[in-house]
């Protein structure tokens, strides 16, 4: 079974729970609150912005040229797709960005967990850390892909994760993280696979903040 495989089979208990969060399937039905999408919105932005900054980490860490230019080739599709997709959310919702944004406890640990790997960690613990957040959705837009919300907003949300584009970007990192792993230590693979868990424990913890409108007491 390839490092990947085994990754995916340990946190499916929780990414189960993803698919079936009342944020996701509310979603999909068209019946999610709008404000509790607002408020994903802000976080996953911030979240976003810092997700790139990993990436091109990772490009800065690469072993060869090749891997280097497509970590960073990656890092560019955040900013230019995942950014664009939200900023239109951001203009059909009328929400104005606001530089006293302060994040919710979720995201603001979810993101010191990435940078902290993307700071200290080798190429490979960064995907590790990183491809939960690509892989899961794609699992997500594949599950839902027929679903029907009937909304201008959530059509557009589960379109994008579902979009063969997407898929292709997923597939080379599960692709690229098996073939660091091959040459990875021990240790090193132990290190992926804590990352990977912790990082799918905050996805789903990333819907709940968003349903719960989380923020600081």
């Amino acid at each position: 079974m390839k490092f990947t495989a085994e990754l995916r089979q340990l946190v499916d208990p929780l990414w189960q729970a993803s698919f079936v969060h009342p944020f996701v399937r509310e979603i999909a039905e068209g019946t999610l609150d709008i404000n509790r999408f607002i408020h994903y919105l802000k976080q996953d932005s911030y979240y976003l912005t810092n997700f790139a900054k990993a990436q091109s980490l990772a490009a800065a860490g690469a072993p060869t040229l090749e891997m280097a230019g497509r970590l960073a080739f990656h890092a560019q599709s955040t900013s230019s797709a995942e950014h664009a997709l939200h900023e239109a959310f951001f203009n059909d919702l009328g929400i104005v960005p606001d530089r006293s944004f302060v994040p919710a406890p979720t995201a603001y640990k979810y993101v010191t967990h990435l940078l902290s790997v993307a700071s200290f960690g080798t190429v490979g613990e960064i995907i590790a850390a990183i491809l939960p957040c690509y892989w899961l959705y794609w699992e997500i837009g594949k599950i839902y892909a027929h679903a029907k919300p009937n909304h201008p907003i959530y059509d557009k949300w589960i379109a994008t994760y579902g979009d063969e584009w997407f898929g292709n970007l997923v597939q080379e990192q599960i692709d690229r993280l098996d073939e660091l792993a091959e040459a990875a230590s021990e240790a090193e693979r132990n290190r992926m696979i804590q990352h990977f868990v912790i990082s799918s424990h905050y996805e789903l913890q990333f819907w709940q903040m968003a349903y719960t409108l989380e923020g600081w007491d």
